[in-house]
């Protein structure tokens, strides 16, 4: 029997930490996310028709749900050619929202802002609107997020996947096929506190 031990940062790769694998980081974060991800979404919620795709990247999660018929407004840091690609805009640094009432944010934040982005959305919508965040389930860790986030302004949901979703590094989903890593659909709901519910899809 092979005695396997693994090279220095395996058991990072095991446990999902992105920091810790091999290859250099995307600069600005940008890991797509299988469009997959929003149907398995809407089978357990219902979203706003107008939606702020903030992290839109190649458009990958802004597109299925403009196929769905929802209004998208979709924008990014760095323009990445997708078509329908409404603004390059710096969502940490928003001072307002593209919507006249009510609006939902959906998003694949850059894992390294996750934080800022959860925060940045409490701020910005509408009193009773909803952000989802697609996120890894290793984001419930954590002692600044606790007292950031969690502690007064904790989701109102978390839906695990119950199959494994994939991301790719420059949306590139030919190279970058496994999927190693566990996720979540994290929601909160502006202004609401309570307990957490936990589910899967």
């Amino acid at each position: 029997m092979t005695d396997w031990t693994g090279n220095k940062n395996s058991v990072y790769k095991t446990i999902g930490a992105r920091n810790h694998t091999e290859g250099i980081r995307e600069l600005n974060d940008y890991y797509a996310t299988d469009p997959r991800a929003i149907d398995k979404l809407l089978t357990v919620t219902e979203p706003h028709v107008k939606i702020w795709e903030p992290a839109c990247g190649g458009g990958h999660l802004s597109e299925r749900l403009t196929e769905l018929g929802y209004y998208v407004y979709s924008s990014d840091k760095v323009d990445r050619g997708y078509k329908r690609h409404t603004r390059t805009r710096d969502f940490l640094k928003a001072v307002d929202s593209p919507f006249n009432g009510n609006f939902d944010i959906i998003t694949n934040p850059p894992y390294k802002y996750a934080k800022e982005f959860v925060l940045k959305a409490l701020e910005l919508l509408p009193h009773g609107c909803r952000c989802y965040m697609f996120l890894k389930l290793t984001f419930l860790e954590g002692r600044a997020r606790y007292n950031e986030i969690f502690k007064d302004t904790p989701p109102k949901f978390v839906y695990v996947f119950s199959e494994r979703i994939q991301c790719a590094k420059n949306g590139d989903f030919k190279k970058y096929k496994n999927g190693a890593v566990a996720y979540a659909w994290f929601i909160w709901q502006k202004g609401w506190t309570g307990t957490t519910k936990l589910g899967w899809i």
